[in-house]
């Protein structure tokens, strides 16, 4: 046999053999080297309502992902402008407050060796709350109660996800919560004047969304002081209002005095060619120089009809007495 026909058969053997393997791994390569495809988008499941859980489903993707990865998109209302809700990464996801009025989105990442792919869900419905608000934290006020400085509001938490707050401005008695609205005073924030001289002052908010409304009133501020100080050498006392609940006298006035100890509150009913009655009452809380009060009583018989005057005095610790306020009614 010629030696050197078999040797050139050898190499073309050879070469064809090592042409064949090239084209397997070429075409192996070919197969394998591809990042998931989403060919279904992902979509998201449950009720938008603050407190329900939403579920992401992943969608179908081609080129066999191994694994997903999710993050959870707060939306505006048609579902543009998003944002990642910071550590909302999991399959699943609990509404909070944060997200109501505002449509949610899941973007899905699938992963194979060769690299990864993501994909956005449409938007959900616009997420709502099932129950009227509920107040956790009270509201608060902060600035300076004294005349001619301004206060301001903050409502407090909720539960409910409220949609709007409205306010409502309080004028409350230095030493018993009896509190009244304030006739206009609805905004966030509210100028303290010279009316407001020796009350408290509270702010009540409503809360309300979709559902219905909640109502929370804040602690009581301190005194309001005037906006000049007030030096005098004896008590005054104004009365500011006097009004009856059936048989029962019910009178708010203000009192100053320089002294920091509560005060003796004289009550006098009193009628021409009639015995007066005399009855007493004290401050718990002094004037800080100011505060408003208000006392009730029921008159003496004699007194519950006809005409007769009501007559305060405040008296302090050292004697002094203020000028006498009256007030005369007919029953």
């Amino acid at each position: 046999m010629d030696t050197n026909r078999c040797s050139r058969l050898g190499v073309v053997a050879t070469l064809a053999s090592a042409f064949a393997m090239l084209a397997f791994a070429g075409a192996a390569s070919a197969t394998t080297q591809v990042a998931p495809v989403n060919t279904t988008p992902p979509t998201v499941t449950g009720t938008a309502d603050v407190g329900k859980t939403l579920t992401a489903e992943n969608g179908t993707w081609a080129n066999t992902p191994t694994a997903f990865q999710y993050q959870w998109l707060r939306c505006a209302a048609a579902g543009e402008s998003c944002a990642n809700v910071p550590g909302a990464t999991q399959k699943t996801y609990v509404l909070v407050v944060a997200d109501a009025g505002h449509t949610m989105r899941v973007r899905v990442t699938a992963v194979n060796a060769d690299g990864a792919t993501n994909a956005r869900s449409a938007q959900t419905a616009l997420v709502t709350s099932s129950e009227s608000p509920k107040n956790t934290a009270r509201p608060t006020i902060s600035g300076e109660p004294t005349v001619g400085q301004e206060l301001t509001a903050d409502p407090g938490t909720w539960s409910g996800a409220p949609t709007s707050f409205a306010y409502q401005w309080l004028r409350c008695d230095a030493d018993v919560t009896v509190c009244f609205e304030v006739g206009g005073a609805t905004g966030k924030s509210y100028g303290v004047r010279d009316a407001d001289t020796g009350f408290r002052v509270a702010v009540e908010v409503t809360a309300t969304n979709g559902k219905g409304t909640g109502i929370a009133r804040s602690d009581l501020t301190t005194i309001v002081d005037p906006r000049i100080a007030i030096t005098n050498g004896r008590p005054t006392l104004k009365l500011i209002s006097v009004r009856f609940s059936g048989a029962r006298v019910y009178a708010r006035f203000r009192i100053c005095d320089d002294s920091s100890k509560n005060l003796t509150i004289i009550e006098k009913d009193s009628r021409p060619g009639t015995v007066s009655a005399t009855r007493r009452f004290s401050t718990r809380i002094a004037p800080q120089p100011c505060g408003v009060y208000t006392r009730n009583w029921l008159p003496a018989p004699r007194f519950r009809h006809g005409r007769y005057t009501i007559t305060l005095t405040a008296r302090d610790t050292s004697g002094s007495t203020s000028v006498p306020a009256k007030r005369t009614f007919s029953r």
